[in-house]
């Protein structure tokens, strides 16, 4: 797993599209970004509320989430320390959709829409990074739909553990990952009894072991694959 980042300029080194900028634009986006710390079940931003940032993860762990009309929560996905998020809205200049939540205290990076806008009039590697993003971003929410609406609760939980270890939208995640069974249960919009038998059931099958705190994946092919 990457080292939690010092500061904003380390944690830009770590990203897969800040060391292709130039220096000068490292150091402008470096200088213009801000941090937050938000405590567990803190809100890093909230649904109909303007979009000034793109955000990005340094250390923690968040849930995208949204109540539907008929106060249903809708739980998108999770995001551990690498990703970035609301690139979307920021884009089309629109309000926030859903909930960030911390699941436990996180470090988080904003950079302002100024900026965000600058680097894609005057990056292309950043632009190329950006349709990345939206591209996996795109084949999770459609995977999303499905597994809410069709997969049995085993299934749900692998699909939605395989993301947290996304490459590009959860780039840090090793194989090994601290959380909890509540915290999966959480991001799974599921129980924690539930979520620990899923969890018991996908560690029979060898695709993960269980460790104390934690899950290491055995198979992350195989996780993406359960139930199809």
């Amino acid at each position: 797993m990457t080292p939690v980042p010092s500061s904003i300029a380390q944690f830009l080194d770590q990203t897969f599209w800040a060391p292709s900028l130039t220096q000068a634009q490292r150091e402008r986006v470096a200088c213009e970004m801000s941090e937050r710390v938000v405590p567990a079940g803190g809100y890093a931003c909230r649904k109909a509320e303007p979009v000034d940032h793109w955000i990005g993860v340094m250390s923690g762990l968040l849930k995208m989430s949204s109540v539907s009309p008929e106060g249903k929560i809708v739980t998108f996905t999770g995001m551990g320390p690498g990703g970035w998020f609301g690139e979307g809205s920021v884009l089309k200049t629109e309000v926030r959709r859903y909930d960030v939540v911390a699941l436990r205290e996180s470090r988080l990076a904003y950079m302002p829409r100024a900026t965000f806008t600058w680097l894609l009039d005057t990056s292309i590697s950043f632009n190329r990074f950006l349709l990345l993003q939206l591209n996996e971003r795109l084949g999770l929410f459609i995977s999303l739909v499905e597994y809410d609406r069709m997969l049995d609760p085993d299934t749900r939980v692998a699909r939605c553990l395989a993301a947290l270890f996304n490459p590009y939208l959860n780039p840090h995640n090793g194989l090994q990952l601290q959380i909890s069974q509540e915290e999966i249960g959480y991001l799974c919009g599921t129980s924690r009894q539930r979520a620990n038998q899923a969890l018991q059931v996908l560690e029979r099958d060898g695709l993960l072991s269980v460790d104390y705190g934690g899950i290491t994946i055995l198979n992350l092919a195989g996780l993406r694959l359960f139930g199809s």
